[in-house]
């Protein structure tokens, strides 16, 4: 178990034993900065409960549970499933005595599929799921790596921890040419809008440009994404990195410019920084067309 403060520790053994006999309960997680050792004094704790598709639990049971723990004047948000989106599919707020508390539902079969897809190199992007640059079907496997089973009576979780014990190369392989090319002809538009000082498009090609190559790092250093929290810090301690690349990074963001030239520069930079990231490919990226 991670460093829980202690009151934090035993809340969360109430919690589980409470959504443990909830029917339709498969697994109980500990996920978030918890599980990934990012965590920091006021941390929420990540819940993950799961479920089959074929015989879900009950939202009132959650609502219950919920009710229970939550503080007396601040009443827990409860959802139905899937109503914050296709994949991040539900759960709960609650404020509680010891801090913030969530509950994220998670259907067991939509979890195994995709994580059979991604080692067919099948990984999908949903923009709108989550903030700031949305949720990559590949965070499944992430978040997998990374839980801690709460309650998992038929070793469920167990079975799907040994499914992404080894980084999927097909999913490598489409990561790296995918987000590559995405950022190569960002960045050909970039240029267009720099050239006529339209800072509001050159601005948003550049944070994209520099989101598809934060995948490529990723996937590179066969690590797996799981949201753009504290990412460049994360990325800052790659092994496999060009030198002084997320300050660098942080330097063009910071200070895209007003003007056309200071616009091309800051273009001029993140296509040096496309560079640099293709290079760590010695050479089998290739672009899907000729720019």
């Amino acid at each position: 178990m991670p460093n829980i403060p202690e009151e934090k520790h035993l809340f969360l053994e109430i919690i589980t034993e409470q959504l443990s006999q909830i029917q339709g309960m498969v697994a109980v997680v500990l996920g978030g900065s918890y599980a990934s050792g990012r965590q920091h004094a006021n941390s929420d704790l990540d819940i993950g409960l799961y479920y089959h598709e074929a015989q879900p639990f009950a939202i009132n049971n959650i609502r219950t549970v919920a009710e229970k723990i939550a503080k007396p004047d601040i009443p827990a948000t409860v959802t139905d499933f899937y109503t914050w989106g296709a994949w991040v599919n539900g759960g709960a707020w609650i404020h509680t005595p010891v801090g913030k508390v969530d509950f994220l539902y998670r259907n067991l079969d939509q979890v195994e599929k995709t994580i059979a897809d991604c080692h067919q190199g099948i990984v999908k992007h949903d923009y709108d799921q989550q903030p700031s640059h949305g949720y990559y079907s590949s965070g499944y496997l992430a978040e997998t790596q990374i839980c801690i089973p709460l309650y998992d009576p038929q070793k469920q979780i167990e079975r799907l921890k040994t499914q992404v014990a080894i980084y999927p190369s097909l999913m490598k392989q489409r990561i790296i040419s995918d987000s590559l090319w995405a950022a190569e002809f960002t960045l050909l538009h970039a240029r267009g809008f720099a050239a006529t000082g339209d800072i509001y498009n050159t601005a948003g090609c550049l944070v994209r440009a520099a989101a598809n190559l934060t995948q490529v790092l990723f996937a590179i250093n066969e690590a797996y994404f799981l949201s753009d929290k504290k990412v460049m810090g994360i990325i800052a301690a790659f092994s496999i990195l060009p030198a002084g690349y997320a300050e660098e990074i942080g330097s063009i963001l910071a200070h895209p410019g007003q003007t056309t030239a200071e616009l091309h520069n800051a273009v001029f930079r993140m296509e040096a920084a496309w560079q640099s990231v293709t290079a760590l490919t010695q050479g089998s990226y290739l672009p899907k067309f000729l720019l």
